[in-house]
């Protein structure tokens, strides 16, 4: 077991995302998976059916041990939609964890598009938690809210990416699974220049927490020593066969099956 992660998240009690794929991701790929949650949900396939809220003070108290105590070689977060819940966890940060790895998955637009972050919220994202990031992951309604543009084409997604990139992160991965085409591609965004990965569209039900799934298996990777194209470029390939081995479980939007690295015997 190699690369420790803590993830900064909601828990999804249907197990497809949040916390609950985090954890079994970041297993997956041979790392050790801490958390601090920061809501939980009742969930399943179907769709989110209520929220109860953890108080950010003890969001702030799960970091603060477990960075006491076990470490993190890189941070994931994921479900912040409060602004007092990203006022504790980016304060947190900077008095406990200011040069660990920091893979920021914006969690902002429901699966039926509608928001998930309030005015207030958006600006804090922008202002507090990008400049941290070491890689954030947005899809495309995501990066159409935080970089204030609409987007249809990799050019498009390019130059979204670069107004992502000039608000402080290290690197963006700008994923485009929203557009359409018999492939998948996504954009990652250095100071370097953009480096394109491509991989066939899938069509299946059972893509429930893949954007979850891959920022933590990005995180994984950058726990465990790798670069970032490296990171990404193995995440990808995770998500990929975890989609074509999904379970079939439920009547929605069903889970991945994050076990599909582990064999029997």
């Amino acid at each position: 077991m190699q690369g420790r992660v803590l993830i900064i998240a909601g828990s999804d009690s249907g197990g497809g995302a949040g916390i609950q794929a985090d954890i079994k991701t970041v297993t997956a790929l041979g790392g050790y998976a801490a958390t601090a949650i920061t809501a939980l949900t009742a969930q399943n396939t179907n769709g989110v059916h209520g929220i109860h809220e953890v108080p950010p003070a003890f969001v702030t108290q799960q970091i603060e041990v477990v960075l006491d105590d076990i470490g993190a070689d890189a941070i994931k977060t994921g479900m912040l939609h409060r602004v007092e819940v990203l006022d504790a966890v980016t304060s947190a940060l900077a008095r406990s964890a200011v040069d660990v790895p920091l893979v920021v998955d914006p969690v902002m637009v429901a699966k039926g598009g509608a928001s998930l972050l309030d005015d207030d919220a958006r600006a804090m994202v922008r202002e507090r938690l990008l400049p941290r990031a070491t890689v954030l992951t947005p899809n495309i309604p995501e990066a159409e809210i935080l970089a204030g543009m609409s987007i249809g084409d990799e050019a498009a997604m390019a130059a979204a990416g670069r107004k992502l990139l000039a608000m402080g992160p290290k690197a963006v991965l700008m994923k485009g699974g929203h557009l359409p085409g018999d492939d998948v591609f996504d954009l990652l965004l250095t100071e370097t220049g953009i480096q394109r990965f491509t991989s066939p569209r899938i069509e299946s039900r059972h893509t429930h927490g893949t954007g979850c799934t891959l920022a933590s298996a990005l995180a994984c990777g950058l726990a465990q020593g790798l670069a970032t194209a490296a990171a990404v470029e193995r995440a990808r390939g995770y998500v990929l066969q975890a989609i074509l081995s999904a379970p079939g479980y439920g009547q929605g939007h069903g889970p991945l099956n994050h076990g599909h690295t582990v064999t029997d015997g």
